[in-house]
């Protein structure tokens, strides 16, 4: 779940001693580890992740998935509340006021900066995924399959030779100058408003339906990278080759107290993370959002998997 500028306050330097003191603070051997997560579908799939990996290695936890949104799991992770959930690298930008910074555009300094300023609050990032759960145009597969596209740069070239191209996308990712009209610069195309199907407050669940079922002519919509139901739905991401949009890769981060009680924590959670990639991240969301499988079966059969 990506983070809206206004979902988080920055908190005051005295805010951020108190979050050293919480997040150095040990456990004690055999204390369980305190697992949360955010509120979404794949927040539930990433936090199942993590408490399957540790009790099938003997580490105990305690399970706090779906305690909320951003704000509230990652106050109460820098509370010593909890000990570990899974957040978004492109978060960074709000949680030390960035927000103006171009580091969120490229994965490996995105992850270098968050994981470099939230240890010296006693906060540990593990490795990330390489999936990127960020704004991204997706396309019907037979459209993309047909004209070879794979990237926003090829949709630039289809759009100038006259391809056929209708988008479904929320008012926001229309005019939001960090969404459709920042895609529009980098690659140098234009859509009208024919080509435009604008759904008064649309999330990316309504806007994948309006593709998959070519709503008024509709072959693409606006997603996030990791959504669960581009693929059963048909749809697949292009490529921001330019890296236009912040990027949101999700990593376990877990208090530098605990990692020292039980080091194993990080070689296991780095193994499985490292696994996910975009295809896989969207087919694991798939299984919950669409299939109707629980989260706790779908990491499960993941690690069944991933194992063997």
């Amino acid at each position: 779940m990506r983070l809206s500028a206004n979902a988080f306050i920055a908190k005051p330097l005295i805010a951020a001693c108190a979050v050293s003191i919480a997040a150095l603070s040990p456990v004690s051997a055999n204390e369980p580890v305190v697992v949360s997560s955010k509120i979404d579908t794949e927040g539930s799939v990433l936090g199942e992740l993590i408490i399957q990996t540790l009790e099938r290695h003997d580490i105990p936890t305690e399970h706090r998935l779906q305690l909320g949104g951003t704000s509230v799991v990652r106050a109460a992770l820098e509370a010593g509340e909890i000990d570990l959930y899974p957040e978004y690298t492109g978060n960074g930008a709000f949680f030390f006021d960035m927000t103006d910074s171009s580091v969120w555009n490229n994965a490996n300094q995105a992850y270098e900066t968050v994981r470099e300023l939230d240890a010296q609050q006693g906060l540990i990032w593990l490795q990330p995924a390489s999936a990127n759960n960020t704004w991204a145009i997706s396309i019907r597969e037979e459209v993309a399959a047909d004209n070879d596209l794979v990237s926003l740069e090829d949709l630039a070239d289809y759009l100038a030779e006259g391809g056929k191209f209708k988008l479904a996308a929320s008012a926001e990712f229309v005019e939001s100058a960090q969404a459709l009209p920042a895609f529009q610069e980098a690659y140098g195309f234009e859509l009208s408003d024919d080509q435009l199907l604008v759904l008064s407050g649309g999330n990316t669940a309504a806007t994948m339906r309006a593709a998959a079922q070519q709503t008024s002519g509709v072959n693409a919509a606006m997603t996030y990278g990791t959504d669960g139901g581009l693929s059963a739905l048909g749809l697949v991401v292009l490529e921001d080759s330019k890296g236009v949009q912040p990027v949101y890769q999700p990593a376990p981060v877990v208090r530098e107290g605990v990692l020292e009680t039980y080091p194993d924590i990080e070689p296991l959670l780095n193994d499985v993370f490292t696994s996910l990639d975009l295809v896989t991240l969207q087919t694991l969301n798939a299984d919950v959002a669409v299939n109707g499988l629980s989260p706790s079966q779908v990491a499960s059969d993941y690690l069944d998997m991933l194992n063997n």
